[in-house]
């Protein structure tokens, strides 16, 4: 039974013994973190992610399809061309789409192994390991760093420092600009900025987004994974006792201790583990893999590449520290059935509603028409009696060409017998590629067909080039009260 507040004893410090208490801080100093530089099966894997992300990032925005750059977020003009396809404001449910698959992609391989994406495609951890890469190739490796660092400031340390920064700085300021060339077109942005005559608000956001590389990649850096991203405070929520996690096996490496190479040290009473501090030398988030799983471990797994070597040079087995499970690591299962174990509900149930999305999306994207239509009604009179005693109803469309050629398109409209439509300027509609036109058009119909009240009908725009290209939107002709 809980104790209620009031019956909790509580101490009174005398003020003369006030002074035996220390003050205690609840908030630690930043100790910069000097990862070691490391080789191995999973480095060769993150070098691989890092080179064809931003291989991805830094060559898209100056490929070409059909003349135009490949992909375009133009906002201001509101039209974003994505690898030949234009897509319209109205088409904002497949970026819709595009987030939900991203996020159960995300959830699913959060589910079988952890924090891949943390370790190996996040855009902090990528840009951090280049950063890193270019301050190993100017100041050395860790005890290097670790030296200039503690160091007194003498022309070799300022010149290695100004050398590192200028660098970060050029690296930062072209990720701003590659960035803008997503939502500028890259080549008129790179012009501009050579005669200079950019815009205020592009020079900005370069400047703003290559200030963040730099403060993020150069000076945060595992700050941010631990203190400022989100998931790594949910991913518990994914995780379970099968889910693959880079784990060190303490009933195989405890006791730790140094030794002799070749020495009997299991008589000793010793684990694998030789207590080298490998491990921890080449985190870049500083943490020990062998207190067990914490929320700052990214998932790099540059862990296992410096215990593997470790082991290789001792002649131990590899394996040490491994991507494991939990009931693997305690014997519920064998290692070689953790495979088995990968297809348990919470992954099924998670990659079957990827799939739906992702051929809800593949299908959509297959059925959509390049052809955008938008009917206003004329509201000052909703019908009115012509001549010839026909009912009239008068409408305005909005069309627009989301397809990469231009297209001359015919207008008409049925759901009535005998219905007429008169367009403004006739029925045919020249449209280059991204166009808009608005086009009045007027319906007429027989009292005697139409009745009292609306009936449905429905608008067509057709490509003339391409019969398949249509667009029926459906509307209402008002008859008579």
């Amino acid at each position: 039974m809980s104790k209620k507040l009031a019956d909790i004893p509580v101490k009174v410090i005398p003020a003369d013994d006030i002074d035996e208490y220390e003050e205690i801080s609840l908030y630690a100093k930043h100790k910069k973190i000097y990862p070691r530089w490391v080789t191995g099966y999973w480095n060769n894997w993150r070098i691989f992610f890092v080179f064809a992300t931003q291989l991805f990032f830094y060559g898209v925005p100056w490929l070409q399809v059909n003349g135009r750059q490949a992909m375009l977020f133009d906002v201001a003009r509101e039209k974003f061309y994505v690898f030949g396809m234009v897509f319209l404001p109205q088409d904002f449910v497949y970026l819709t789409a595009l987030l939900l698959m991203c996020a159960l992609g995300l959830f699913v391989w959060t589910a079988i192994g952890g924090r891949l994406w943390c370790g190996y495609s996040c855009p902090q951890t990528v840009y951090t390991e280049i950063f890193l890469w270019i301050e190993k190739w100017v100041e050395g490796d860790r005890p290097a760093r670790l030296k200039l660092d503690t160091g007194p400031a003498n022309a070799r340390k300022i010149r290695l420092k100004t050398i590192k920064h200028t660098a970060w700085i050029v690296f930062s300021l072209w990720t701003g600009f590659t960035f803008v060339g997503y939502f500028t077109p890259i080549r008129d942005l790179w012009t501009d900025l050579s005669m200079p005559a950019t815009s205020p608000w592009e020079a900005f956001w370069v400047l703003f987004y290559g200030f963040a590389t730099y403060g993020n990649a150069g000076w945060l850096r595992e700050q941010v994974c631990k203190y400022m991203c989100p998931y790594a405070r949910f991913q518990s929520a994914m995780f379970d006792k099968d889910t693959l996690i880079i784990s060190y096996d303490e009933e195989r490496g405890e006791s730790r201790g140094k030794r002799q190479k070749g020495s009997d040290y299991k008589a000793e009473g010793l684990g694998d583990c030789i207590d080298c501090t490998m491990c921890v030398q080449v985190c870049p988030v500083g943490i020990d893999i062998r207190e067990g799983l914490q929320y700052e471990c990214i998932g790099c797994a540059a862990c296992i590449d410096a215990c593997d070597s470790i082991m290789d040079k001792m002649n131990y087995p590899r394996g040490l520290i491994r991507y494991t499970s939990e009931n693997a690591l305690k014997h519920s299962y064998v290692e070689k059935d953790i495979v088995k174990h990968i297809m348990r509900p919470r992954v099924i149930m998670y990659g079957l509603v990827l799939l739906i999305a992702l051929a809800a999306t593949v299908a959509a994207l297959m059925l959509r028409q390049p052809i955008k239509v938008n009917i206003a009604r004329d509201r000052v009179a909703l019908v009115r009696e012509t001549e010839d005693g026909l009912l009239e109803n008068s409408y305005r469309l909005q069309i627009e060409n989301a397809d990469e050629n231009r297209h001359v398109y015919l207008i008409s409209a049925d759901g009535i017998d005998g219905l007429k439509w008169i367009v403004d300027g006739g029925n045919k509609v020249k449209l280059d590629s991204t166009g808009t036109v608005e086009v009045g058009i007027r319906l007429q119909a027989d009292p005697a067909k139409v009745g009292p009240g609306s009936r449905e009908i429905h608008f067509v725009v057709q490509a003339e080039d391409a019969p398949d290209m249509v667009s029926r939107e459906k509307s209402s002709f008002i008859g008579r009260p």
